[in-house]
């Protein structure tokens, strides 16, 4: 699958694997290959992010998603779900990360230095194998930037709801990388 993947998406995927090293993630996540698509700069996705106003929100969507990685990578969704059954995570973090210091419910806490390969989560490989079938649907015989732009999109899961957030869905990410959707593009 990898060789169908363009300069642009094979960036995003080692830029990705970059951002996990700097949080010490033992896996590289779906959290992690959105921190590289706002990273880009030329490229269709950041063309689609620009288009759909998030070029000066980047830092908060940034700031959202270290929110969520402090409180175990739980999603806002799944915070109000747990405060509806009495339990309120932010006290749950503020009092840990007190105890423990911050980021101590992290997904993946650093712990020292990671040798060899970083392997991609369950997450992770569903959105390289989405932005795959998004090229198929499209007739497209490359895997681009906005084709995983469009599976973070598209995915349940934390991405998708910072992105949501922010203005920035499917269906918008849609509409501004192909019009009307009917345009086919190779």
């Amino acid at each position: 699958m990898f060789e169908r993947f363009t300069k642009d998406a094979r960036d995003v995927v080692k830029e990705a694997v970059a951002h996990g090293e700097r949080t010490g993630a033992a896996r590289v996540g779906p959290e992690h290959l959105l921190l590289a698509l706002l990273d880009r700069e030329g490229s269709r996705a950041s063309f689609a992010l620009t288009a759909l106003g998030l070029d000066d929100r980047r830092e908060p969507v940034r700031e959202a998603l270290e929110r969520a990685r402090r409180r175990g990578g739980l999603t806002q969704a799944e915070t109000d779900a747990l405060a509806g059954l009495g339990i309120h995570v932010p006290e749950i973090v503020a009092r840990v990360e007190e105890t423990h210091g911050p980021g101590a419910l992290s997904v993946e806490p650093a712990r020292g230095r990671w040798r060899g390969h970083r392997p991609f989560d369950r997450s992770a490989k569903d959105i390289l194998t989405g932005a795959l079938r998004a090229a198929m649907a499209r007739g497209h015989r490359h895997i681009g930037d906005e084709h995983l732009l469009l599976a973070l999109t598209a995915r349940p899961g934390l991405p998708a709801e910072v992105l949501a957030d922010h203005g920035v869905t499917h269906a918008s990410v849609t509409r501004v990388l192909y019009g009307d959707g009917q345009a086919k593009a190779g």
